[in-house]
């Protein structure tokens, strides 16, 4: 009676680890799709976008989502300098991953006993608004690697800059740098200034708590940094 139960056991695990590796196969073949064509179309929408819409629709809210997107060749190279400079100062020269930055990021977590954050590539950031949530999962870890490293290989850094610019949270329903250039500047991403590029871009780890157009003073300070070392940043290869 024991062997019986445990070989049943044993085949529903089997099973169910059988069912585990198709379902993961699925979603590695429909995101690679999805990467193939993304390559060239732009983002209709993202799991935040509707995680969002959500929230607003529980919360009682009006539907607010703001978003327009805009070629990377119409938007200003200041503004481009400062996302790199802000969020991925290695983004041209590394292929997904900074390890230094992980490196240190888990020794500084280690010692100040908090959860690994902080060293996120904009290329692991896109990979992630692109298919996932902001909740953080370990488990969400491993298919994330393996879109990071798709989108390095399929795609340009060009391009992976020009969907992160576009889909990224810039605020309370606004998504991309065009609608957070108009709603908070009244101007297109085309013509934004270096301060106010960088008060976006150092507002992107928590969009909906910080202002661009109404700074604390945190913001200013980080505003102004980003603004000194925006001119030791190579340019920008494509322009």
């Amino acid at each position: 009676m024991a062997k019986k139960t445990g070989n049943r056991l044993k085949n529903l695990f089997r099973k169910l680890w059988i069912f585990f590796i198709r379902i993961i196969t699925l979603f590695f073949q429909v995101s690679l799709l999805l990467i193939i064509f993304y390559r060239v179309v732009p983002v209709p929408l993202t799991p935040l976008h509707i995680e969002r819409l959500y929230e607003q629709a529980v919360d009682g809210k009006s539907f607010k989502l703001s978003k327009s997107w805009k070629s990377i060749d119409y938007i200003s190279d200041k503004f481009c300098l400062a996302v790199i400079t802000s969020e991925d100062v290695k983004f041209m020269d590394h292929y997904g991953f900074d390890f230094e930055q992980i490196q240190n990021a888990v020794e500084r977590n280690y010692k100040n006993g908090k959860k690994l954050r902080g060293a996120s590539t904009i290329t692991q950031q896109t990979a992630k608004n692109l298919f996932f949530t902001p909740k953080r999962s370990w488990i969400r870890k491993i298919p994330e690697i393996g879109i990071t490293i798709a989108l390095e290989l399929l795609w340009t850094k060009k391009r992976i800059l020009e969907v992160y610019v576009n889909i990224i949270e810039m605020g309370d329903g606004i998504y991309g740098i065009e609608a957070a250039s108009q709603y908070y500047f009244h101007k297109s991403a085309t013509v934004i200034t270096s301060r106010e590029s960088a008060l976006i871009a150092c507002c992107l780890p928590n969009p909906r708590k910080w202002r661009a157009d109404k700074p604390t003073a945190f913001i200013n300070r980080k505003a102004a940094i980003v603004q000194h070392y925006i001119p030791y940043i190579p340019k920008l290869p494509w322009r």
